[in-house]
């Protein structure tokens, strides 16, 4: 294995054995991504094999996005590349070179929450709260679309994003509150 060398902007993929989890296997060399992440350029030497999601958490240390399945399946690990929904899980880091990533930790801004964020709490949109991350991500999406004019139209572009709670109703209330609150025009400023 080559060693990578560290500078202080540099996150690197060579974390210990218990860092990098079980199933991490040794593999091509290391490559340098560079991408701007909740708006602050960063820097990475990973594996060209690395998920979004594992830069993200592991890399990086913005764990607000959640592993839930790691096939694309549930939509807790969505966040916005180039501002569109995508899942993490199955987005390979080096695709996000020179693109613009945002994640759960970019909605609150000057420690003041975002509507979405005080429209779950007020409508007890999530009880566990591991869904929560990705329902919020593509809670703020859907409404930036313009997808949020009726129940069935909210119900279908959520629909990527499971919440094994089941406070679907809820999750609904909460983005129609922030739909009427923004004029009913659909969109809800990031």
């Amino acid at each position: 294995m080559t060693k990578v060398k560290k500078h202080p902007v540099v996150a690197t993929a060579t974390a210990s054995p218990a860092k990098r989890g079980a199933g991490a296997m040794r593999g091509p060399g290391a490559v340098n991504v560079s991408l701007s992440v909740n708006g602050e350029e960063r820097l990475v030497s990973i594996e060209p094999r690395v998920s979004l999601l594992d830069l993200l958490r592991e890399h990086l240390d913005l764990t607000g996005t959640k592993k839930g399945c790691d096939h694309g399946a549930c939509g807790a690990c969505t966040v916005w590349v180039d501002g569109r929904r995508v899942l993490a899980c199955l987005t390979l880091a080096i695709t996000s070179e020179g693109r613009e990533v945002y994640t759960v930790e970019s909605l609150a801004t000057g420690g003041e929450l975002h509507p979405m964020q005080r429209a779950f709490i007020t409508r007890d949109a999530f009880q566990c709260g591991y869904c929560t991350p990705g329902q919020l991500m593509s809670a703020v999406a859907l409404l930036n679309e313009g997808h949020a004019s009726t129940d069935a139209e909210i119900a279908e572009w959520m629909s990527g994003n499971l919440c094994r709670c089941a406070a679907y109703p809820n999750i609904r209330a909460a983005i129609r509150d922030v739909r009427d609150a923004a004029g009913g025009d659909g969109h809800a400023a990031h």
